[in-house]
């Protein structure tokens, strides 16, 4: 009996979490998905490059919810199951709370395991994929933005402005200039053109122009009646250096032991140097210290069942429970910027949610143990 209880409660809860899950990921998904279309109207990428990268963001967003969403779960389904008094079938089956707040806490090792599973593996591996899409794509779109009276400059080093466009992709009066070097640059006219595509590549025709070379403030002209402008030779705005965010967590945990074992400055990667060792602690605690702070707001949001014998703070425990638990959470990520300032610091921080959780788990159970009223 009491193994059918505990699971329907862990149905209930899971059923509840991943409806909930669905519904904030969806929601924060498409809101950036809105932001991410810069990369198609301000960057020049197609639409393929657009969809793949910004589902690939779906991981991450789901990773970054599951503490919060977890604890609404856990805290909405046991406050249903006060207001119907269901909450009274397992005292009456002579479970104890003790008992009940054990097998919440073994949920969320469950819930534990999975974020450390997205954190360190799931989310590197789509956030790198996605900065691939982006770094291996075309400007396939770059046809697609040019307007006239409009300076375009959606890819690096060039800046393209067209006095008119016709309805049959002819242009008149073509400005453009291209950034060589530091002091080296090339501006070239043309009087008509029109892009084409041969194979792959992108090609900008020009028709009755010039071209003016300034290379150290010295100039000199050249006059043509047609050239083709190879625009597949540029490369996207678009940032495609690999961040810290989407490096592999065993590249993050061997730079750490140089810095913090071995003391060495040695760079291991692109990423391990001096300047960057606080983020990539700051990312590694996300990854790993983070996820601990489920059990702390499982406990919380399990605290529903202790009803106090107070009256009046009986109809505020609740609520107090519930702000309890979000002023938690918000801590628990203003502490991921405090990470990496030093080592002590840094040991204290990664010991602070076990040391929480004891502190908590200890008043419950000293509660339980003492408070014979259900």
């Amino acid at each position: 009996m009491d193994k059918l209880l505990f699971r329907k409660f862990f149905y209930d809860v899971l059923i509840f979490f991943l409806i909930s899950s669905l519904c904030i990921t969806v929601i924060i998904w498409i809101v950036q998905a809105v932001n991410y279309l810069d990369i198609v109207s301000e960057d020049g990428h197609g639409l393929k490059t657009y969809f793949t990268y910004t589902f690939l963001s779906l991981p991450k967003i789901f990773s970054r919810t599951i503490i919060f969403v977890l604890f609404i779960s856990i805290f909405y389904t046991l406050n249903k199951y006060e207001s119907t008094n269901e909450i009274l079938v397992f005292w009456n089956n002579g479970i104890k709370k003790i008992i009940f707040i054990n097998f919440i806490l073994k949920i969320s090792i469950l819930f534990i395991i999975i974020q450390l599973l997205f954190n360190l593996y799931i989310v590197p591996k789509s956030q790198n994929l996605g900065r691939a899409q982006i770094k291996e794509s075309k400007i396939d779109f770059l046809p697609k933005l040019i307007s006239e009276k409009k300076f375009i400059d959606v890819v690096k080093n060039l800046t393209i402005f067209i006095e008119e466009y016709e309805n049959n992709g002819k242009f008149n009066k073509i400005y453009m200039k291209e950034l060589i070097d530091n002091n080296v640059s090339k501006i070239i006219s043309a009087n008509s053109g029109k892009i084409i595509k041969v194979g792959n590549k992108f090609f900008l025709r020009l028709i009755d122009g010039g071209i003016t070379n300034i290379e150290n403030n010295n100039t000199y002209n050249v006059k043509f009646k047609m050239t083709d402008y190879d625009l597949s030779k540029f490369s996207t705005k678009t940032v495609t250096v690999r961040k810290i965010q989407e490096t592999d967590s065993s590249i993050l945990i061997n730079c750490l032991k140089k810095n913090y074992v071995f003391q060495s400055n040695i760079q291991y990667d692109e990423f391990c140097n001096e300047t960057s060792i606080e983020q990539i602690a700051q990312e590694m605690f996300k990854r790993l210290g983070m996820p601990f702070y489920i059990l702390v707001i499982s406990i919380i949001a399990t605290s529903i069942i202790l009803k106090p014998k107070n009256i009046i703070w009986s109809r505020f425990y609740k609520t107090y429970l519930f702000v309890l638990g979000v002023i938690i959470i918000i801590v628990s990520q203003i502490i991921i910027n405090l990470y990496g300032k030093s080592f002590s610091l840094d040991i204290y921080l990664s010991t602070l949610p076990f040391l929480t959780i004891l502190s908590f788990y200890f008043y419950i159970y000293l509660k339980t143990k003492f408070t014979f009223n259900i």
